[in-house]
């Protein structure tokens, strides 16, 4: 879908606040209410708005511990990479994976209450997983930058 300016905008507004009402969006984009309301149906029918979400701050729900983990399958073929795939998309623990380029196949970050949870996490789900070479995690100090808002112009 071809997005213009008003598109754009109307994106950076939701992804600033996304229980604006529609008055308050159209109002800051220029338009009235109906062809704001229809262009935001068309972005979230076409796939450009996924959805709409809480941000809730991990440390607040019990879960201050981010980790990342970064691993190498044996084998880097289409059914070993998506084997992977499908046995850590249920996992609650991961919030994010990406499959890489470089020596490692796959990033994961997850969260935990502590290390003994993560110990559980690793033991129990990932070591069990077939077709994994090596795994290594690296545990983040601080936060310094989190942002799900994309730098739409």
């Amino acid at each position: 879908m071809p997005l213009d300016m008003i598109d754009n905008k109307i994106l950076r507004l939701l992804q600033e606040d996304g229980r604006i009402t529609v008055q308050a969006l159209a109002e800051q984009v220029g338009l009235s209410h109906s062809p704001c309301l229809r262009r935001v149906r068309q972005l979230e029918e076409s796939g450009v708005i996924r959805g709409y979400v809480a941000v809730v701050e991990q440390k607040q729900v019990g879960l201050p511990v981010s980790v990342f983990i970064s691993i190498k399958l044996e084998r880097q073929r289409e059914e070993d990479l998506d084997r992977f795939a499908a046995a850590i998309a249920p996992w609650p623990e991961v919030l994010e994976c990406y499959l890489m380029t470089g020596t490692r196949d796959y990033l994961l970050r997850a969260v935990c209450a502590d290390l003994a949870a993560y110990e559980r996490f690793l033991k129990e789900k990932l070591t069990r997983l077939d077709g994994i070479a090596s795994i290594e995690s690296s545990f983040a100090l601080a936060q310094v930058k989190y942002t799900n808002v994309l730098p739409i112009r």
